[in-house]
């Protein structure tokens, strides 16, 4: 799905800093390591600073799984076993929106997981300054 997708492509063609930096998504262990894709270090002795990396990127993960969790809870016509086709629904529209609402009601009234996660969401006048 990763290649079907052109996200790499798309990554390594756009996806630098103002300051030519490459910047970089995180992936599970299952994806290809890249200089655009970051996973977790698997192999041989790991040293402290790549076991330090591991953990505070598996916390990470942890609160966008779940905030994808709570776009599901709160959209549950997005929850793909029940009603979405493949081809014959717009998903992917359907869940970029309802990820912008949901960010916006994070913003409004925060949520349990930038709680649990001791972060605050910025204000909506934050987006506006």
């Amino acid at each position: 799905m990763l290649d079907e997708s052109g996200l790499l492509n798309e990554l390594e063609r756009h996806a630098f800093s103002p300051t030519g930096q490459a910047m970089c998504i995180y992936g599970g262990p299952a994806y290809p390591h890249r200089v655009h894709l970051q996973r977790p270090f698997q192999y041989g002795v790991l040293t402290h600073q790549m076991q330090s990396f591991n953990e505070s990127m598996s916390k990470v993960r942890s609160s966008v799984e779940w905030i994808f969790g709570d776009i599901i809870n709160y959209f549950k016509f997005l929850d793909f076993k029940k009603d979405l086709k493949l081809d014959l629904s717009p998903i992917g529209k359907m869940s970029i929106v309802c990820a912008l609402l949901r960010n916006a009601l994070t913003c409004l009234y925060g949520n349990t997981t930038s709680e649990f996660f001791q972060l605050d969401p910025p204000s909506l006048e934050d987006y506006f300054a």
